[in-house]
């Protein structure tokens, strides 16, 4: 009898063992896997399949902005953080337009919205909310006295409006779309006090408050995190009226994405715990030295510039056939735009020649930016010709030339020969010659005798050419040609 029982307990035990480890080998990780598995849709698993969770944010100067030419953000930190947690790459769209990226969304095009995104009974309608990534209250933008400097602040707050009631006969502007208008409705009908309400399409919370101080317009409102930022760019700007009670931000998905909700929400609920939580919200809304660099990307948001080179790069990039955007991002990945930099093993300039590609190039450190551009783009040029003949897309054939540039042509075209042995497309570049230049580093790849260069760390250049592409996708965001 005991050896029954114990025979019972010993295929129990192996049992759980195996449905805990069938488990653990899923790349989101045990918990979310788990879950979803609850759920018949299959998004979160489309999302691992394809490797990439493809999200929609704002452009301002707190949940995603470019910061000499490197995408950061509240909002795109935390969609990294999640990518992370499912082991996927995270693709961005850029959509300020609300009800646009609502429409992107329902057709399929995203996966996610993931801005300060109010949680309104109207919005539930068509969409599932996360839980909230954090609370706010809505504010009346106003402009101060003209001579404010000399008021104090108690005389300054005699002359704004302190209370709603006090709205009666004015015009307040928000942005198309946004639940600010939908707030300034119910306000209406809640104090029986009647405003004006003018939907600008074309303008951003931002925009406005940056109207409001220019004195274009009167009164706006706006999210108190955001205003609290601007406010301290735009001195003239007054953000003490609150218009609301808190109010939920979150993250949306398709009604019916439940697999990726219940993920969404499983890491969200743990990293609310975590110190990166409160650390990550201090940099971006408490921290003086990120706040001044978010202001600073406020007053350039429509100069449409990366860089003090733009337009030399837009010069020598039309040489090349290039979108100067895409040459921005390569010049980004090797030097940070720091013309004068040298790394560890003798790379130099903006485009990080090595010594020996300087020489035959007849550039040095001494060269001047027009002269590294030229040599650079003049390379880039020869790669490309080498490619022409057999690789006919222009897009995949960027991608072996900027692989080629990072690692050397050579260990391409042995990526090239291994993956048309193995039936692959030796000229596509994604799930083709990737995959054979990724794996040139393991025995049976660079051992094989088409590898005629033998072994190479291809998984690196592969990446390098993955961080390139999605920094261009960022730059055609934001900046324009």
């Amino acid at each position: 009898m005991i050896k029954k029982i114990l025979t019972g307990i010993l295929f129990l035990g192996i049992l759980i063992t195996l449905l805990i480890s069938g488990f653990s080998c899923n790349p989101t990780g045990g918990v979310i896997a788990l879950h979803a598995q609850k759920h018949d849709d299959s998004l979160l698993a489309q999302i691992q399949n394809r490797g990439k969770l493809i999200a929609i944010t704002s452009y301002n100067s707190t949940n995603y902005f470019i910061h000499q030419g490197e995408a950061i953000g509240y909002q795109y930190e935390l969609l990294h953080s999640l990518a992370d947690n499912l082991g996927v790459n995270l693709d961005i769209i850029v959509e300020n337009d609300i009800d646009k990226a609502v429409e992107l969304l329902q057709s399929g095009k995203a996966d996610i919205i993931a801005r300060d995104l109010t949680v309104t009974a109207e919005r539930s309608k068509l969409l599932s909310f996360s839980d909230p990534i954090h609370q706010t209250r809505q504010v009346l933008v106003q402009r101060k006295p003209a001579n404010w400097r000399k008021l104090t602040d108690d005389e300054i707050d005699q002359q704004m409006l302190r209370n709603p009631k006090q709205l009666k006969g004015k015009t307040i502007f928000v942005q198309k779309g946004t639940s600010y208008v939908d707030h300034l409705y119910e306000l209406q009908k809640t104090t029986g006090v009647n405003f004006k309400i003018e939907e600008d399409p074309d303008h951003d919370a931002e925009d406005l408050i940056a109207s409001v101080s220019h004195k274009d317009v009167d009164y706006s409102i706006c999210d108190q995190e955001l205003a609290t930022i601007n406010a301290s760019l735009y001195k003239n700007v007054d953000i003490k009226t609150t218009v609301s009670d808190p109010q939920n931000i979150a993250w949306a998905v398709r009604k019916g994405s439940n697999s990726l909700l219940d993920g969404v929400n499983i890491w969200l609920r743990e990293f609310k715990n975590s110190a990166q939580a409160t650390m990550l919200y201090d940099k971006y809304y408490k921290n003086p030295r990120n706040i001044q660099i978010a202001q600073k990307q406020q007053v350039r948001k429509h100069r449409n510039v990366l860089t003090p080179f733009d337009p030399l790069i837009k010069r020598y990039s039309r040489k090349l056939g290039w979108d100067w955007r895409l040459l921005a991002s390569l010049i980004y990945e090797e030097s940070h735009f720091q013309p004068g930099i040298v790394s560890w093993d003798g790379a130099m300039g903006l485009m990080q020649f090595t010594p020996s590609t300087a020489h035959k190039l007849g550039v040095s450190s001494k060269s001047s930016i027009a002269t590294q551009l030229a040599a650079g783009t003049r390379y880039l040029k020869q790669l490309n010709d080498k490619f022409s003949r057999n690789v006919k897309d222009k897009e995949e054939r960027n991608k072996f030339v900027l692989a080629s540039y990072n690692i050397g042509i050579a260990h391409v075209y042995d990526a090239r020969r291994l993956a048309e042995k193995y039936d692959k497309n030796p000229n596509l570049w994604s799930d083709n010659v990737d995959y054979y230049l990724r794996n040139k580093s393991k025995p049976e790849f660079y051992r094989d005798t088409l590898a005629r260069n033998g072994f190479a760390k291809g998984d690196r250049t592969c990446d390098y050419v993955d961080r390139i592409y999605n920094r261009y996708r960022t730059y055609i965001g934001k900046v324009g040609r």
